[in-house]
């Protein structure tokens, strides 16, 4: 039996915190579940184009055994829209950003959610940033990214 690929786009501000650690998540959870599934992660904007992750997000996601240091930030292309199959914000703003933006630009309809909803009893709820936060302000958004990726996973 063939499985198909199924391709998601991890969305943050900045690509350097909530999204790298979303797909880190993502990707050691898929790969624990045997699922067929590439992960990738982008920004609403090019601030941190080429930037490693944040070092409080790489720190965090490393005491949890996931491993994104390696991973380089991004801005979102209009490309994306085709390529992947599902596109998930990490906060409300970020979904109303992504609607506008392939609308707007007409670009390939693709199902654009937010992670929390792919949770169980968490739908609505951001991710908040971390970004100027402290450590347990990243231990939160993983905490949350944890539970939404788990029920994006199980449920591809």
């Amino acid at each position: 039996m063939n499985r198909r690929t199924v391709s998601v786009l991890f969305v943050c501000t900045g690509n350097i915190c909530r999204s790298p650690l979303a797909q880190g998540v993502a990707e050691a959870m898929a790969a624990k579940l045997n699922k067929a599934m590439v992960f990738d992660s982008a920004g609403t904007g090019d601030w941190h184009a080429g930037e490693a992750p944040d070092p409080r997000a790489v720190e965090a996601a490393a005491r949890r055994g996931y491993h994104i240091a390696n991973q380089r930030a991004r801005a979102l292309s209009d490309e994306d829209f085709a390529r992947f199959d599902h596109i998930i914000g990490m906060d409300s703003g970020h979904k109303r950003w992504l609607l506008t933006a392939r609308d707007v630009r007409r670009l390939e309809e693709r199902p654009v959610s937010m992670l929390m909803d792919w949770s169980v009893g968490l739908a609505g709820k951001d991710v908040p940033d971390p970004y100027y936060g402290d450590d347990a302000a990243f231990e939160h958004a993983l905490d949350l990214i944890e539970k939404g990726v788990d029920g994006l996973v199980r449920r591809m």
